[in-house]
């Protein structure tokens, strides 16, 4: 598969915009919603790194707010993915942050397969930690959107939040995710979730900031125009002055428009 620049250009946000202060926001972030509110670190299946850390909410039956991570799916943790947990638990909400195994280490199948596994756990075990299992909320940013959107038809969730996320995967190949990722043209094929949208799935917000590369919103524009086709309600939204790294930070935030919308899921 022929490789070629503007591929990268699109689809690399790291090249507009440093991510290192951002994933330093994110790990200290969470780091503080591990030392101030209680919390449980959960395994959900057989791997190593089928982990998620699971923080309650204050009163029974409340809504659960399950996140998936980005990193393309060769970075970050559970560990790292807790930074709104705090906005959720002070809105009445619980929240989770699942983890997965990483590639190359894992195929893309696998790894997509964890992440279901893990859904479905949360999806079993809601009413045992407190949550509402008819109030589920799926999010996920960047490659954790694309895995979020693979569980769509899992379990029943209220509603999902695909936060700049890659919704058909070909383009992927041409890039230099392609190769570090070891994806083949019929991974990208089996989990492209605009390939996969259904009538009767879960409502959908589809966000991104204003500052990221035109891969992604090409990427939302697909998933939108799908979704559409197929009778799948979806709504988008733009936020201005974001960017590929800082719009998750916002996700639960009450004084965000991203935010806004999350937390009226969470009701």
């Amino acid at each position: 598969m022929r490789l070629l620049p503007e591929f990268d250009k699109a689809y690399l946000p790291g090249i507009s915009v440093a991510p290192g202060p951002y994933l330093d926001r994110y790990a200290q972030r969470s780091a503080l919603a591990r030392r101030t509110l209680p919390w449980q670190d959960f395994s959900y299946g057989p791997g190593e790194s089928e982990r998620l850390h699971f923080f309650p909410a204050t009163a029974p039956e409340a809504p659960l707010l399950i996140f998936v991570h980005g990193g393309y799916w060769q970075e970050l943790t559970e560990a790292d993915s807790s930074f709104a947990a705090a906005d959720v638990v002070a809105h009445g909400a619980a929240f989770a942050a699942l983890g997965y195994g990483l590639a190359p280490a894992h195929r893309l199948d696998e790894i997509v397969a964890m992440v279901r596994r893990g859904v479905r756990w949360l999806h079993r075990n809601a009413q045992a930690l407190g949550a509402d299992q008819r109030r589920i909320v799926l999010a996920g940013h960047s490659a954790g959107a694309q895995l979020a959107a693979m569980c769509l038809d899992a379990v029943p969730v209220r509603a999902a939040v695909l936060l700049s996320g890659l919704y058909d995967l070909e383009p992927l190949l041409h890039s230099s995710i392609g190769p570090a990722i070891g994806l083949t043209p019929d991974e990208a094929v089996r989990n492209s979730p605009v390939r996969l949208l259904r009538p009767g799935m879960p409502p959908l917000l589809a966000a991104r900031g204003a500052g990221e590369p035109a891969g992604f919103a090409e990427q939302q524009d697909l998933l939108v125009a799908a979704a559409r086709e197929v009778g799948v309600p979806v709504d988008q939204l733009v936020v201005h002055g974001r960017h590929h790294f800082d719009l998750p930070l916002a996700m639960a935030d009450p004084a965000d428009p991203l935010g806004r919308r999350v937390l009226a899921y969470l009701e």
